[in-house]
């Protein structure tokens, strides 16, 4: 789950500093999705259910597991 208000890094960061990865921020009805290599560059904002449908079609990905 999501803590609103903060960005989080996703769990696949990778070794070394965990900087090869996307950072999410939950805006409650929306999320905003950036490059944590490039944290001031523009961020992708969608709709929070239309971010909940998208992560489940990647869950329910043969090639997810």
């Amino acid at each position: 789950m999501l803590t609103p208000g903060t960005w989080q890094k996703s769990s696949f960061s990778g070794g070394g500093q965990g900087d090869a990865c996307v950072e999410v921020f939950n805006r409650r009805t929306r999320i905003s999705i950036r490059d944590s290599k490039a944290p001031t560059r523009a961020a992708l904002t969608f709709p929070a259910p239309a971010f909940a449908a998208f992560l489940e079609a990647l869950k329910a990905s043969p090639s997810a597991g």
